[in-house]
């Protein structure tokens, strides 16, 4: 049963108990900040000879000169100020009477909400139905569209949350009616809403909740910050985190010992930056009946002293060991964890997030279809979702996931597509479990490791192509992406030709000659441009110089092999920022560096754009309704900082201003300028 909140859009659903009822009720909060306002900078002229900037009589934006902490608006946001008699609306402009704490920033991103939002009477709308008038025009714009009939515009009208037109401002202010929201950019960037083609989104969202242990760099920080985790924790509750990497601190491993002095009543369980290994204490090792006895599972190590005793590193398979006897995240945190992540990902222009699932070697795969109906379905259901999401399953469901699709089509909404499904060739490089051609240079006993029969995988995906689903296979090492290639070429051989769209995740390293293999059936390569900043210093540790410079992130050999770019984070392994990715993938210098890691693999800022935008929705199908700014479409964007191409160029931004989809806009605050 779904009731009607007065002067709403949308409709919510009656959650099930009060911690839902909160869930729901949160999207429907604004915040606000007490700043001053700040003049809006001079339009600056679009810097591109095709388009000729002209002053306009529109509604400028404005922001306040201190940065006001992030906004959703959202219709019933939009009545709740409207019903305090904070705001009034005119028919050529939004005039805001806002309380003094409310700063001109906040109002001019909840006044884009209102383009979509505006709250008019049933003959007005019912009136233009049948008309193609505009809810919204962005004027006086640098809109970068990622559609090559026409990579730039100047102006673009929105309708019903869709590109209704893109180009110069006269041709798009002929679908101005009396209630449509005009607003004078003043020469910002603006681009298609980012897609992230690689994320475990429940994961990351629980993650930021959790012992944050990112970009530690001592041994000391490390402990210091568990340390602060157990003072409030009762006795027997575990201690979760994650995002540590050795190589920060000098490479040394940590072991059980770092943690038992500090945790003694606690058990731990801290997991690497690439997930594929984790760290726990004595306690947690007692519990999960890991001892010196213990043997090695298929496809896992348990990480030994020279006596043979476990020193607390589980890698791959092994993780299972403790994954066991973790009490399972309820329900309520892990709707939470969604709302959390939405919201992260929102502030850094994410639109949409090809979410791969909490699916891990040793980990079940129950908790993806958990996720599934009790996160996704739920959130749909009483109408919080916030980003759109392309999902993928565990390989072993493949047949539900068939069922599915079959009954309900890809589409569940515009906010759920149902992608395909996911399997693991390899692990990682950090834990010394990609499987490599050549021993390890720390490790000349070890290869890595193959985590799946190549008969099961060829004769399931085999299945699976036919049965028309998408396929997304884990490959880090260069020997585990010869296997995929090679698979993926008989595939195409028994089952023909036809738009596979086959997935290679991550693709890091590649043999010569593997490039251009990738194009030779349009392989997508769904890729992480920001790993590049935590392997640059170690891959000549694990592999050697010689081998990580020839063969480590060919983003550029593989675009002129023919291959598609699909850009990622892999968030919660690196931070999920479209911004910086792109920056890497243009500059590929790490913090500290003064010349790039490998040019010749450097990308094109359009290039760059293009892997997280257009050629993102490409790789999962969805190329039709996103990844451009073209008529149909979502009218998905974010707006930046730069009041110029030439300015984004030369300075590529690190952070957004807005946010926008069709019923959310996020907008934060600019460290650098106003706008």
């Amino acid at each position: 049963m779904a009731t009607q909140n007065r002067g709403c859009l949308t409709r919510r659903g009656i959650a099930d108990s009060p911690d839902e009822a909160a869930a729901a009720a949160e999207l429907r909060r604004t915040h606000t900040a007490a700043s001053s306002t700040a003049a809006a900078p001079t339009p600056s002229p679009l810097l591109l000879p095709q388009l000729r900037r002209q002053s306009r009589n529109s509604t400028p934006l404005r922001a306040s000169a201190a940065a006001p902490p992030p906004v959703i608006a959202s219709a019933c946001s939009l009545v709740e100020i409207e019903e305090r008699g904070e705001r009034e609306v005119r028919t050529e402009q939004v005039t805001w009477s806002a309380m003094s704490t409310r700063s001109a920033f906040l109002a001019a991103g909840v006044a884009i909400a209102a383009a979509i939002f505006l709250l008019r009477p049933a003959s007005d709308l019912s009136r233009d139905l049948g008309e193609a008038v505009a809810d919204m025009i962005l004027a006086n714009a640098t809109i970068y569209t990622a559609d090559p009939a026409m990579p730039f515009a100047e102006a673009m009208a929105v309708r019903a949350g869709r590109v209704l037109r893109v180009g110069g401002y006269y041709s798009v202010k002929e679908l101005k009616g009396r209630h449509t929201m005009e607003l004078n950019l003043s020469g910002n960037v603006v681009l298609p809403g980012f897609i992230d083609s690689h994320v475990h989104f429940i994961d990351g969202g629980l993650q930021l909740a959790r012992v944050p242990l990112r970009g530690v760099t001592s041994k000391d920080d490390f402990i210091n910050r568990v340390k602060e985790a157990v003072k409030d924790k009762h006795p027997g509750q575990w201690i979760f985190g994650g995002g540590w990497n050795n190589d920060f601190w000098g490479g040394d491993y940590p072991t059980a010992a770092w943690l038992d002095d500090i945790s003694p009543d606690n058990p731990v369980w801290l997991s690497r930056m690439d997930g594929h290994m984790g760290i726990a204490n004595s306690l947690a090792m007692r519990m999960a009946g890991i001892n010196k006895n213990t043997n090695n599972p298929v496809g896992g190590t348990i990480m030994r002293t020279t006596e043979g005793e476990p020193t607390g590193l589980l890698v791959d398979a092994a993780m299972k060991l403790v994954f066991d006897v973790i009490s399972e995240v309820s329900i309520h945190e892990r709707r939470d964890a969604l709302l959390r992540a939405s919201r992260h990902a929102l502030m850094r222009g994410v639109t949409t997030v090809v979410d791969v699932g909490s699916y891990f070697p040793g980990k079940s795969e129950k908790q993806v279809w958990q996720d599934f109906t009790d996160i996704y379905e739920w959130a749909h259901s009483v109408e919080t979702m916030i980003m759109r999401v392309c999902l993928f399953f565990p390989m072993p469901t493949w047949s539900r996931v068939y069922d599915l699709i079959h009954e309900k089509g890809r589409m569940l909404s515009q906010w759920i597509h149902l992608g395909g499904v996911k399997a693991f060739l390899d692990g990682s490089l950090g834990s010394s479990s990609a499987l490599f051609y050549e021993h390890y240079k720390d490790d000349p006993r070890s290869y890595g490791l193959q985590l799946v029969d190549m008969d099961y995988l060829l004769n399931t995906t085999l299945e699976l192509d036919k049965s028309g689903l998408q396929i997304a296979i884990h490959a880090i090492g260069d020997k585990a992406n010869d296997m995929l290639l090679d698979m993926y070429e008989k595939v195409v051989d028994l089952n023909g030709m036809k738009d596979h769209r086959f997935r290679i995740e991550h693709a890091q390293h590649l043999a010569p000659g593997a490039a251009k293999r990738f194009g030779k059936h349009g392989i997508i390569a769904s890729v992480q441009p920001d790993h590049i900043l935590d392997d640059a210093n170690s891959a000549g540790k694990k592999i050697g110089i010689e081998r990580a410079e020839r063969s480590s992130y060919s983003f550029r050999s593989l675009l002129d092999g023919g291959a598609h770019l699909a850009f990622g984070s892999d968030w919660p392994v690196s931070d999920i920022n479209p911004l910086q990715a792109i920056r890497t993938a243009v500059f590929r210098k790490p913090v500290g560096w003064e010349v790039p890691w490998i040019p010749a693999e450097r990308l094109s800022l359009d290039d760059s754009l293009k892997a997280h935008t257009i050629s993102a929705a490409y790789a999962c199908f969805l190329d039709h309704v996103l990844g451009s700014l073209s008529e149909g479409k979502y009218a998905d964007f974010v707006i930046l900082p730069s009041t110029s191409w030439n300015e984004f160029g030369s300075d590529i931004t690190d952070h957004v201003l807005a946010t926008y989809t069709a019923v959310t806009f996020q907008l934060h605050g600019s460290r650098k300028k106003a706008w």
